[in-house]
């Protein structure tokens, strides 16, 4: 993996940059759809490529291990070869999991043993496992195994989960450095910044991380419920001390308003299931503000969908259609607004991109961001 800065805004920490993969190429700041399962949801292969236009997508260590499990997806060739998708995947470790399953698994310095929540066996995750599975999916970037804290999460615990976290990463990077990619193409492995809400072991954290001197960095353990100034504090602080010149990927944000922030603070990787996940729930993100579909106001309201939008839903289709699919319960609603969401996402980053090579994104984004946020 390479990878290129090629422009500054004048007044803030935003760049832009590119990232080369043996899949393709990723031009920073990026917005990368979410597809647990290896597929994102609502939304079909071919609409990412060619209406969206994703760059690269997601998949998650965890659910794939569970769900169709190892041995289908390595003798598909990967999940490249498993899901049809061409370009550049990305794998979560599991960390996340390991935080949101806190009833069903525990954990220990060898490792993390957890209850499937699909049927209830019992698996056992070391980091050294985890970089197995990762070579196995066969994902373009890979992460290292972490443990993300919850919010809130005492001062003790986040310092002793950081601690243990670093010497996961250690052994993280020992393994993948002594494994080779299955399938003939190079994969990349970023260590993740833990230590919850605290400015002391963040900083520790990231100089950790730093000194590791690795292709690229994440960033994890924020936007788990703490308010939007602390993750924006916490980022700060992070970002200070990462490497300039290195991806840095905040993981599970967020909010077109939090992207932007974060951009402008330096991050250049974003990751969220909000626009699939509100846009199956009716809510959309548009130019001008949020709308609730379902609401009876867009009844007659044969406008698009966003006339400000570049993909072909939102100049197809109405807001009164849109609204009609979803009080019929047909399943296309959630299919259109998933995919309004994501070109939505994709759009506002390639935004960001041209006004920070414009050295005018500082501006834009006070702009912009009242809009974004307000309720239509």
């Amino acid at each position: 993996m390479v990878f290129n800065i090629t422009a500054k805004d004048r007044d803030s920490d935003a760049r832009t940059g590119v990232l080369h993969t043996d899949h393709g190429i990723i031009d920073t700041p990026v917005f990368m759809p979410v597809g647990t399962a290896g597929a994102v949801k609502a939304v079909h292969m071919r609409d990412l490529r060619e209406d969206v236009d994703a760059p690269v997508i997601l998949g998650n260590t965890y659910h794939l291990y569970l769900r169709p499990g190892l041995d289908i997806i390595e003798k598909s060739g990967g999940l490249h070869g498993f899901n049809g998708w061409d370009r550049p995947l990305l794998t979560d470790s599991g960390g996340y999991q390991v935080h949101s399953l806190s009833e069903i698994r525990k954990i220990r310095e060898e490792g993390v043993e957890f209850r499937s929540h699909i049927d209830g066996s019992r698996h056992f995750y070391s980091p050294e496992y985890v970089m197995d599975i990762q070579r196995i999916i066969g994902a373009d970037l890979v992460m290292a195994f972490d443990e993300c804290t919850p919010w809130p999460c005492d001062y003790s615990y986040a310092r002793d989960s950081m601690q243990r976290t670093h010497r996961w990463l250690d052994r993280s990077l020992k393994q993948f450095d002594s494994s080779s990619p299955h399938y003939g193409y190079e994969q990349t492995v970023f260590p993740i910044v833990q230590g919850s809400v605290y400015k002391d072991l963040r900083r520790e954290s990231a100089q950790y991380i730093a000194s590791h001197n690795r292709a690229g960095n994440a960033i994890g353990g924020l936007s788990v419920g703490e308010p939007p100034e602390i993750m924006y504090e916490m980022t700060h602080e992070v970002c200070s001390i990462l490497p300039q010149d290195k991806p840095r990927y905040l993981m599970g944000v967020g909010t077109p308003a939090n992207i932007l922030e974060c951009v402008a603070l330096g991050v250049y990787m974003f990751d969220c299931v909000l626009p699939t996940r509100n846009g199956r729930n009716g809510m959309l993100f548009t130019r001008d503000g949020i709308i609730n579909i379902k609401n009876k106001k867009w009844e007659k309201d044969l406008s698009p969908i966003d006339s400000k939008g570049q993909s072909f839903v939102d100049q197809q289709y109405s807001k009164a259609y849109l609204r009609h699919l979803f009080a019929a319960k047909e399943g296309l609603g959630p299919m259109i607004a998933s995919l309004h969401n994501l070109a939505f996402y994709l759009e506002l980053v390639r935004e960001a991109q041209k006004q920070i090579k414009n050295q005018s994104f500082a501006q834009w984004k006070r702009n912009v961001t009242p809009r974004l946020e307000n309720r239509i």
